[in-house]
């Protein structure tokens, strides 16, 4: 059958209600202030300081969502909660406090489609710390399992010292050198992301292998001898011209056979394909001035211009794709 049923666009059309009770529960610490605990409603309504009335019939539906269970009118952490939404858990989903930040923004979709002159979320360094740390912890989350994958798609054999641009939590970049000894590498941040980028490093035991730079990697020096410059999720950040010019940038840092790779989603020429990456491009239009996502034409037209004139395009899995430019 083609396209959708009645009932499969409204399930698509009410998906958000899902979201916004598990987002409550997270903001609310529901699921830190029951861990290891089962209380009433009215306990853990004075725990987070609630109104127990409303506050029960939150309990109840993230029962029927198998987040919580309930016994004798008291609740408990289900399994799945206790391991993914307790803030303590290894497994935390660290992304899911950005998500929630993320809401107040895609908010303003219909209002950003009207208005040119629509009010967005300021620059990600004047977020404060709270949004900043989250975004960190997200994106930190994401790339443990992410680094690993993308490791075994890229060939870095040659490369000694490597340069990871708006790093976050260095977390591709320490996966990167773990097995060689040899290889060093640099994280390139903000400079109020950098002293969160030296935590993540410290506690990956990588601090005297990767160092950081600090700045705004469109206007301050990135350093240079590196074997290999990679770019994850930053294309998407900014204007066609802004990437010209840090595809530029970074091609002059490169040693002789030096390669660049970029990582993100990679549309068709249409901008329809992959989903994922259609779907992010609203995400960057509510939340930044310039930013979307680019198709493979775009991004080699940048690398050509910078020199590079031999591409690898690999698929990564989630939406996205490598793209990588040599000479």
């Amino acid at each position: 059958m083609n396209g959708y049923s009645s009932s499969e666009l409204m399930q698509m059309i009410t998906g958000y209600q899902r979201s916004r009770i598990i987002l409550s529960a997270v903001e609310l610490n529901i699921f830190d202030e029951l861990n290891g605990l089962e209380l009433s409603s009215n306990e853990l309504a004075e725990k987070i300081n609630a109104v127990p009335y409303p506050l029960e019939k939150l309990l109840n539906v993230l029962t029927s969502l198998k987040l919580l269970n309930k016994n004798n009118g008291n609740f408990s952490n289900s399994e799945s909660a206790s391991k993914l939404l307790v803030k303590s858990s290894p497994s935390f989903l660290g992304g899911v406090m950005h998500q929630n930040h993320l809401w107040n923004t895609w908010s303003k979709l219909s209002e950003i489609v009207k208005d040119k002159d629509a009010k967005k979320e300021s620059e990600i360094n004047q977020r404060g710390d709270e949004w900043l740390k989250a975004f960190i912890a997200a994106m930190h989350a994401r790339g443990i399992a992410r680094a690993k994958t993308v490791k075994g798609l890229i060939n870095l054999s040659g490369v000694k010292r490597l340069l990871d641009i708006g790093g976050g939590s260095g977390v591709f970049a320490a996966t990167f050198i773990n097995d060689d000894p040899s290889m060093s590498a640099v994280v390139f941040d903000l400079p109020n992301v950098v002293p969160i980028t030296q935590e993540y490093i410290a506690k990956q035991n990588m601090s005297g292998r990767i160092t950081t730079l600090a700045g705004n990697y469109l206007k301050d020096d990135i350093g240079n001898g590196y074997d290999f410059i990679f770019l994850s999720a930053v294309i998407h950040s900014n204007s066609y011209d802004e990437n010209a010019l840090l595809i530029k940038k970074c091609a002059s840092a490169l040693n002789e056979k030096g390669k660049i790779a970029v990582l993100d989603y990679i549309m068709n020429d249409n901008r329809t394909a992959p989903l994922a990456g259609a779907i992010f491009a609203i995400n960057m239009l509510v939340g930044t001035d310039e930013g979307t996502t680019y198709t493979e034409k775009e991004v080699k037209e940048w690398m050509t211009a910078a020199g590079l004139n031999k591409f690898e395009l690999t698929d990564a899995g989630e939406g996205n794709n490598i793209l990588i430019g040599s000479n």
